[in-house]
């Protein structure tokens, strides 16, 4: 064989293999593709998809790429992988020409709108060319497209499409139906009933449609037919439906104003989302109301809550009304508020308004004072029928509603002739509240003004009476005792309520002055008509000071025994003035008697050491040496801080050298100067001893003794006598400048003088009168840190005013203590104990805050005031201490005596503990009470509101509850803790309502 023929024959046989393979490569493809499509057929979309792409990937036709592409897109969109849509656009993108384009979109879109994804499926059938579908396709598209843009709530989109397929057999009925809710919707009650005609009859479309037609004749305000359509379909209805066609059947009659028959539908009705909403409520609510069920109403509209349109105004007044009907004045009075506070209906606000203010005036308001509420009505309404008799209320208001400070305010720019009655009244009621407070200054200055309006005769005597017992209580003894007569010479004065004690005060006043003879006439006087056991026991205390005072003993005597007759509190006193008396009338025996029984009959007086101090004088003034010394012996060792002890060693060591025990003496001399340096008994217990010294010729002795003592100065003790006496005598005649000056000038040159305690003293008593009390600080502290005298208990008892005064309670506790156990004057261990228990309450120290307030409460002398405070102590530290029930207890005791603030703070309490026990209704009494006669004490008026909405709440009345809690935050800012228990309070009552109503706004929404 030639080589080109070897050639030619090897070419064949390349060219024949070559399509050999190409062949079965196409056919390969064609198996690949065949199998794939009908694995996507057979929905197994990853398999497809999968073979699909090495089809993609081998073939090189380009018609078999193409279709592969769109399959595995395809698929991707079945099996929801990421991506599928960005697959799609690239076949699109890639194969422009491929006869799938169309037949992709229609798909795809198919796809998701069968799956519900409506959104996904607008997408894809907006890619669709509507104009080269076949008919029946074209059909499926309109409505399918309409359908999804219906789901997606966009109805003008939605119409366009239905409107295409409305007249087609296969899906008209549905386009019609969809058309007809459009219309619906749209509230176009008319066409949608004329395309509900058109839908088939179903059984299902009848029932919807059925509440469709009812819920558009109720709309259309054609309520029997909507009614009859609602019964006609009701019993077939299922449970959710049937709330529905309720809602339908309950209003046409609640429209028809047949409330009977509306009533049993309105309730069946179960909401939206199980939710009702304040129309439901109030629907429901009115219908009771006109049929006269108040309480039913009350439990309909009080559910309404953050209602802020017409209808919530017209419910809030009809609920009031219900209110009112059940005799329940506080929870009407806050309704009418509310809905006086709403504009939608002019003529329901001006008379919710008149109501809020004569309910104001009937029970009190704690909100606003309650003048200034009737006089805002008649300011905003100038022109009501019934401002006249609101006029008389005003007038009455300023007294009744015993907030004198506003209505003071209210009344300063209104001077006609009833105002300026009512002025006078106010002023003097303002005066009495501060005068019982304590603040007798300002107490006086409105009683001042009480007294420019000199209306009515019978105020004008009680407020020149109060004037009076402010400057007693202001110690301008001259000036009270003037008042007092101009008082007694009033026409009306025996018609007050002041003129039973009148006697008494002014009797106490003149004793006060010295005044003894008229303090006896007003006394006796006093005693002879009273029936008031306290005054009167002091009266005859009084007496017998009076009589004692004027030398007339056996007098004074008597009206000691009355007074221990009487069982005085103070009979420790009368006993030990009565035994006092029996020696100025020569009676020692019984005198000596008297004063030893005493420490028996009353061991615990303040008055056993002055009995035992008496009792050795006694003794020694009848020259009874042994009896007198071992007295005075029994009172240093059974009462070692008695003021009596320095001179009761004094007495003894006089005796005692008397008697001619001269060792005794100069060692008891020595025991006075060494434990009672500077004072009186101390010098002159020095000048005693001296005489014995120098009798007995131990002179150096004596000397040697003194140099040790840093009170006496040998050398200068004349010049310290002159010095001090220079300052002395100006004080005695009250010059005070020149006093005050000498003083420093002998306490410069004589630090350590002799004199230096009294002129220590009596410089801080002028310093301290003259005003400048902290610069009576180092004077007082001088006394105070010697040893006792007769001015520690002053020094200490000034001390501790002081620092009362600046609130430095721990420097005042200091000195207090020292007080209770140093003072001889009862008043001042009562000061000391009172002011104990406060300072311990400012530091925090409840325990001993409780403990001294028990004691203050112990002792029997204490006035009504005192009391009060040791109460409010306890229960405060009760309350500070979380022992509720040990508060409860006290505040109960500060209500049967406590006047003004502390009143209304223990009425606070009584209502606060009454929610706490779920006595809901009793505490909301308490309230009101607090609201009617202590409105000017805002910070409590603002709590009780707090522990009243709780109470309502408690009462299931969670509007009450709910409106009050917002008052309270609107109209206290004032008090922001007070503030933001409210809102809490209501954060919580709103996200519990919201449950139930969805009205209701809480703070997440």
């Amino acid at each position: 064989m030639t080589k080109n023929c070897l050639a030619i024959l090897l070419l064949l046989c390349v060219s024949f293999t070559s399509m050999a393979q190409r062949t079965a490569a196409y056919t390969n493809d064609r198996v690949d593709y065949i199998r794939a499509i009908e694995l996507f057929n057979n929905d197994q979309h990853l398999a497809a998809q999968n073979l699909f792409s090495k089809v993609k990937s081998f073939s090189n036709d380009q018609t078999i790429k193409g279709d592969a592409a769109y399959y595995i897109a395809s698929s991707a969109v079945r099996l929801n992988q990421q991506g599928a849509d960005r697959l799609m656009e690239d076949f699109v993108s890639d194969y422009p020409t491929s006869l799938k384009r169309n037949a992709a979109f229609i798909d795809v879109a198919g796809y998701y709108f069968d799956t519900g994804k409506y959104s996904y499926a607008r997408k894809w059938y907006d890619k669709v060319d509507a104009d080269n579908l076949p008919r029946s396709e074209r059909e499926k598209y309109n409505f399918n497209n309409g359908y999804a843009y219906f789901q997606n709530k966009r109805y003008n989109e939605a119409k366009k499409f239905f409107n295409r397929v409305s007249d087609s057999k296969k899906y008209g009925s549905q386009a019609k139906y969809y058309l007809g809710f459009i219309a619906y919707e749209g509230d176009d009650y008319e066409e949608a009933n004329e395309l509900f005609e058109g839908v088939d009859q179903t059984e299902e479309t009848n029932k919807e449609l059925s509440y469709f037609k009812a819920d558009m004749n109720f709309k259309l305000g054609k309520f029997q037919e909507a009614i009859d359509l609602g019964l006609e379909q009701y019993d077939r209805s299922n449970a959710k439906e049937k709330s529905e066609l309720s809602k339908i059947i309950g209003e046409g009659y609640f429209n028809q104003e047949k409330y009977a028959e509306a009533i049993p539908y309105l309730k069946e009705y179960k909401g939206k989302r199980g939710k009702w909403n304040n129309t439901d409520y109030y629907q429901l609510g009115y219908a009771y109301y006109k049929q006269g069920g108040y309480t039913n109403a009350i439990g309909e509209f009080n559910k309404i809550i953050d209602g802020k349109n017409s209808v919530a105004q017209n419910a809030y007044y009809h609920l009031a009304e219900s209110y009112l009907k059940t005799d329940q004045k506080q929870q009407a009075l806050n309704a009418f508020k509310n809905a006086s506070e709403m504009d939608f209906s002019a003529e329901i606000q001006e008379d919710a308004y008149l109501n809020y203010a004569k309910l104001s005036y009937e029970i009190g308001n704690s909100y606003t004072s309650v003048p200034e509420v009737l006089a805002g009505f008649m300011e905003v309404y100038p022109n009501n029928d019934s401002n006249d008799a609101l006029n008389d209320l005003l007038i009455d208001s300023y007294i009744s509603s015993k907030n004198y400070k506003a209505a003071l305010a209210l009344l300063e720019g209104n001077k006609s002739f009833e105002n300026k009655l009512a002025y006078q009244k106010v002023a003097f009621y303002r005066g009495l509240e501060l005068y019982n407070e304590g603040e007798y200054k300002e107490s006086r200055e409105f009683l001042k003004l009480s007294l420019k309006e000199p209306r009515e005769p019978l105020f004008t005597a009680r407020a020149t009476y109060w004037v009076a017992e402010n400057d007693f209580q202001l110690n301008d003894f001259d000036e009270a005792l003037v008042g007092y007569k101009q008082f007694l010479q009033l026409p009306n004065a025996s018609s007050t309520p002041e003129f039973e004690n009148s006697s008494y005060n002014i009797a106490y006043n003149h004793f006060k002055l010295k005044q003894y003879p008229e303090a006896i006439r007003n006394f006796a006087k006093y005693t002879a008509g009273t029936t008031e056991s306290t005054r009167e026991k002091d009266a005859y205390l009084r007496l017998g000071d009076s009589y004692f005072v004027s030398s007339e003993y056996w007098k004074a005597m008597e009206n000691y025994n009355k007074a221990v007759e009487l069982n005085s509190p103070d009979k420790d006193y009368a006993a030990f003035q009565k035994a006092i008396s029996y020696g100025f009338v020569d009676r020692a025996a019984n005198k000596i008697s008297e004063l030893k029984d005493f420490a028996t009959k009353y061991p615990k007086s303040f008055y056993r050491d002055d009995a035992l101090y008496e009792l050795g004088n006694t003794y020694a003034a009848q020259n009874k040496i042994n009896d007198a010394i071992n007295t005075y012996d029994r009172l240093i060792t059974s009462l070692p801080n008695s003021s009596y002890v320095s001179r009761s060693l004094l007495k003894k060591a006089l005796l005692l050298d008397n008697s001619g025990d001269s060792y005794g003496a100069i060692t008891t001399f020595k025991t006075v100067a060494r434990d009672f340096p500077s004072t009186p008994e101390a010098l002159q217990a020095v000048s005693s001893a001296k005489v014995i010294y120098i009798d007995e010729g131990r002179v150096d002795e004596y000397a040697a003794w003194v140099s040790t003592l840093d009170f006496v100065d040998i050398e200068d003790s004349e010049l310290d006598d002159a010095s001090y006496q220079a300052a002395e005598r100006p004080y005695l005649e009250n010059k005070v400048g020149q006093a005050m000056t000498r003083f420093k000038e002998y306490l410069n040159q004589f630090p350590n003088g002799q004199h230096a305690l009294q002129a220590h003293f009596y410089l801080a008593q002028l310093q301290f009168a003259d005003g400048k009390k902290m610069e009576a600080i180092p004077g007082y502290t001088f006394v105070a840190n010697k040893e006792r005298s007769e001015f520690t208990e002053q020094a200490l008892a000034r001390l501790s005013e002081i620092f009362l005064t600046q609130k430095d309670y721990k420097n005042a506790k200091t000195y207090l203590k020292r007080l209770e156990t140093e003072a001889d004057f009862p008043q001042n261990i009562i000061f000391a104990q009172t002011n104990i228990m406060k300072a311990s309450y400012e530091l925090q120290q409840y325990e001993e805050a409780v403990t001294y307030a028990e004691t203050v409460l112990s002792n029997s002398k204490i006035d009504n005031a005192i009391k009060t405070d040791a109460q409010i102590i306890v229960a405060r530290s009760a309350i500070k201490t979380n022992d509720e029930a040990k508060a409860k207890t006290a505040y109960a005791e500060v209500a049967k005596i406590a006047t003004g603030q502390l009143a209304a703070e223990a009425l606070f309490y009584d209502a606060y503990f009454k929610n706490k026990d779920s006595q809901f209704e009793a505490s909301n009494v308490v309230v009101q009470k607090l609201a009617s006669e202590y409105s000017g004490y805002k910070f409590y008026g603002a709590k009780g509101l707090v522990v009243m909405a709780k109470n309502f709440y408690g009462l299931k009345d969670a509007y009450q509850a709910t409106y009050i809690l917002e008052s309270v935050i609107t109209n206290f800012t004032d008090f922001p803790e007070v503030v933001a228990e409210a809102r809490q309070e209501l954060s919580i009552i709103k996200t519990a309502e919201a449950k139930t109503n969805s009205s209701v706004e809480t703070e997440g929404n």
